[in-house]
């Protein structure tokens, strides 16, 4: 399921966005609400989708819109040592300066999203009983998606509010109460141990038991579970399972839906369900920015352990030829590379975005042996990392791995996905890292700058209940 559609009867349901009066105490435009709506498996069924929709996001410059995970790449990579701005100018600036304010628009707005796809999980999960025999299989994705949110909200805003049911003036102080990250944690554990009973593998673009089994993995990991994450990667690594790494690196990116895909987000060119994220990654006057350009230190990671990857990673631009250009996801194409445009307007672009994908699933099967056994020679991480740098042409034999080799090769892998900035905290290098890299560029890291500030307007709502994190 490549596009996720805007279903018209759904826009008259009340959706979350940042629990402000009219939320808490709406209106009544129209006599179908969620609590009239759901009575047959169908409507439940439109109640899915439209989480899907959420996560999506809306390809509009409006602040009043979620724009979700088209605003991801600031929240990660350019605050990780990969990408920067193009002119240091603005609110994308704070993020690669380290000088990111609590009234940042960009950090409310995904803030706000990933509460949306939580409130539009939560309302599925409460009218579960109209969904007759596919009661299993939607609460499975309904959790799916609300751990999926949450493990982003934790790890970006650290203690954040734990929101189970839908918000209702009687327990709105729900909406505004942080709670320790364990407990955000053990709610996406059990979500995802659910998803993993509940669903089968087949989609793509919605949860499959493949795409639940490989987030909780990583939950794992990030938890110090490596082995329960090293059971679960293997689960998704049996060849039965079906994925594998594409031949060229290149079809990872421009021959949607392939084989690697584990979970996508759909998108489709000159549509409503279009994406300009990718168009911001270029610099043309007028149509787009020019943000998430690579750094030097990337480039010249990608130069050095790239191999047949780094043409497909970034470009010189064109029009300014100090810069360069991230490729993955290229909106109006490159005939030099032979990547055709996905759009006839590159702002509305049809470029899916990758969640999680096999060579994920390597690197972090690679990642649990090394840390969970302490084992740098294991034959099946080896050959799990082995596998990675094949595909990449760098076929020397390798007889050990060193935690730096990882990280290095997750780097250049996976660059400008979004994973850096989780990778380098959970292995416990992101202060020495983005420090010394900091330091190198003139910008101001400090070790509160791993986390988020909680939006302002947040605060502001909730009276005095939600409390800033510490630097803000």
């Amino acid at each position: 399921m490549k596009t996720i559609k805007n279903l018209l009867i759904l826009l008259l349901i009340t959706t979350y966005v940042s629990c402000d009066e009219d939320f808490l105490d709406p209106i009544p435009t129209s006599s179908l609400s969620s609590n009239n709506y759901y009575t047959t498996p169908e409507q439940v069924e439109t109640g899915v989708i439209n989480i899907y929709d959420a996560i999506q996001g809306v390809n509009s410059t409006s602040t009043n819109d979620n724009h979700s995970i088209q605003y991801e790449f600031y929240l990660t990579e350019m605050r990780s040592d990969n990408t920067r701005t193009k002119s240091t100018e603005g609110e994308a600036a704070q993020f690669e300066n380290y000088t990111v304010e609590a009234n940042n628009g960009i950090v409310a707005d995904y803030y706000a999203s990933f509460y949306n796809v939580i409130f539009r999980s939560n309302v599925v999960l409460e009218n579960l009983d109209a969904a007759g025999e596919s009661a299993a299989k939607f609460e499975a994705e309904a959790r799916f998606t609300r751990a999926y949110a949450y493990f982003n909200l934790v790890r970006l805003y650290g203690d954040v509010p734990l929101v189970e049911t839908i918000i209702t003036p009687e327990n709105k102080e729900t909406a505004y109460t942080r709670v320790d990250a364990s407990n955000i944690y053990d709610l996406i554990v059990s979500d995802l141990q659910i998803a993993v009973a509940g669903l089968e593998d087949g989609s793509k673009f919605r949860a499959s038991k493949a795409a639940a089994e490989t987030l909780l993995a990583k939950v794992y990991l990030t938890l110090g579970r490596y082995g329960e994450a090293q059971t679960l990667l293997e689960s998704v690594m049996n060849p039965s399972r079906g994925f594998a790494l594409e031949a060229n690196f290149k079809d990872v990116f421009f021959n949607e839906g392939n084989n690697e895909i584990i979970f996508g987000v759909g998108y489709l060119g000159d549509s409503v369900d279009s994406q300009n994220f990718s168009a911001e990654w270029l610099n043309a006057v007028g149509r787009t920015s020019g943000v998430n350009y690579v750094t030097n230190d990337a480039k010249a990671a990608l130069d050095l352990l790239g191999g047949n990857r780094t043409m497909y990673s970034y470009r010189v631009d064109i029009a300014q030829a100090t810069q360069h250009q991230v490729v993955k996801y290229i909106p109006d194409g490159d005939m030099t590379l032979g990547i055709t445009s996905t759009s006839s307007d590159p702002t509305k672009a049809g470029n899916d975005w990758i969640v999680l994908r096999f060579a994920d699933v390597l690197l972090m099967h690679v990642e649990a042996i090394m840390a969970g056994a302490q084992n740098t020679t294991s034959t099946n991480a080896l050959a799990s990392f082995q596998e990675v740098r094949n595909r990449a042409g760098l076929t020397a034999t390798v007889s050990s791995i060193t935690k730096q080799e990882l990280m290095d090769e997750r780097r250049v892998e996976l660059a400008f996905e979004n994973h850096r900035l989780f990778d380098l905290v959970r292995m416990g290098e992101a202060v020495n890292v983005l420090g010394a890299f900091s330091t190198a560029n003139g910008y101001n890291f400090s070790t509160t700058d791993l986390l988020l500030p909680i939006p302002q307007r947040e605060i502001n709502l909730s009276n005095g209940l939600l409390n800033q994190n510490p630097g803000y």
